[in-house]
């Protein structure tokens, strides 16, 4: 188990090493690390040019791909932009800079009732600064089930209908695929008893002749093209879906037994390099027209005021009042945010790798 631990690291760090490009010795470098497809990558040479620096990027699939990355120590990061239970973790580990983000000029744009949700993990909200937000629900394609003359699911159990056996795509992620059997059963996603975890594994076991896929980044992809008609997805995926789909009409739910809501969040490592350009690129991204860049990028929610306004201007109210792209701040109870699981993180990745590792 150990030696397949350090085979890991050592893959992760090559990988990591063959993206990163030379950067010119005139120039200051700012090393990041970020979801795939999670940027306009125009934003990144808009913010070269202001700054006559170079950014290293670098993209990672999963938060703990990018959580063995950098506590071995394997890279140097100057920005990251983690999950709300891995910033939570990371934050316990002494792992982050705390700095008064309240200095970031952009700050202020900034809606309180995000910073409040993030307050939860980020006491006194001095080493976040929130980038998007969604929810992780549900969609499917209504073209196709009508054609077979199916019925469109509303809860997770659905997912285990006979009826739908190779139409099912899961999330490839630990916490995101043990979440659906958790809340099939009505157990919190952040559970710490095993006989909850292990009911949600048998289940999720008991699906897999079901199951299509369990992919990541590609996921979107395979549900526009119609390979695949219900899916676990993340809200800020619904409009590629919709605007990529081939003339299929797609509805996104959140499942009554209910859902992930989720806040991904630009931070800074404790042994970052180059802290003073990281805080740049932070204020950067809460720019009003770099985050509406960002936002017609991905879709996702965000909690920039100003960019919200902007947002209004151009597109109307309806946009803002779809709960596929704008998870409802307002009713946050009815969500549950991921927690760090206190030392119980190897419980879930065994219940993770029998699910994967289970054969027909």
């Amino acid at each position: 188990m150990k030696i397949a631990k350090y085979l890991l690291i050592i893959l992760l760090i090559f990988l990591t090493s063959s993206c990163r490009t030379r950067v010119d010795n005139n120039k200051d470098a700012l090393y990041v690390y970020n979801w795939g497809l999670y940027i306009d990558e125009t934003v990144i040479g808009k913010f070269e040019e202001k700054y006559n620096c170079k950014v290293v990027y670098d993209e990672f699939d999963t938060n703990e791909e990018m959580f063995t990355v950098v506590s071995s120590g394997a890279r140097n990061y100057d920005v990251l932009c983690p999950t709300d239970y891995m910033i939570e973790k990371m934050i316990k580990l002494g792992m982050l800079y705390e700095y008064d983000i309240t200095q970031l000029p952009n700050y202020k744009n900034i809606d309180t009732k995000i910073l409040k949700i993030i307050s939860s993990f980020d006491k006194n909200n001095t080493y976040v600064v929130p980038y998007v937000h969604s929810t992780l629900g549900m969609i499917y394609n209504k073209t196709y089930l009508d054609s077979k003359g199916l019925p469109y699911p509303k809860k997770w159990a659905d997912m285990w209908n006979e009826d739908y056996k190779g139409e099912l795509l899961m999330q490839d992620a630990m916490r995101d695929l043990l979440m659906v059997g958790l809340k099939k059963n009505n157990f919190s996603l952040n559970t710490l008893k095993q006989e909850e975890l292990d009911k949600a594994t048998e289940d999720l076991i008991a699906q897999k002749h079901l199951v299509n896929s369990y992919m990541i980044d590609d996921l979107r992809d395979k549900v526009a093209s119609g390979n695949g008609s219900i899916a676990v997805m993340y809200s800020g995926e619904v409009e590629y879906i919709k605007e990529n789909g081939l003339n299929y009409e797609y509805e996104y739910i959140l499942p009554e037994e209910g859902v992930n809501f989720t806040i991904d969040a630009w931070v800074i490592p404790e042994n970052a390099k180059n802290k003073e350009l990281a805080k740049k690129w932070i204020d950067f991204m809460l720019e009003p027209e770099i985050a509406l860049l960002n936002f017609d990028e991905m879709h996702y929610g965000i909690a920039n005021i100003e960019t919200i306004n902007l947002i209004r201007e151009r597109d109307g109210e309806d946009i803002l009042n779809d709960e596929a792209v704008f998870p409802n701040l307002e009713d946050i109870d009815k969500y549950e945010l991921y927690k760090d699981l206190d030392g119980f993180e190897e419980y879930y990745n065994d219940c993770y790798k029998k699910i994967k590792s289970y054969a027909d």
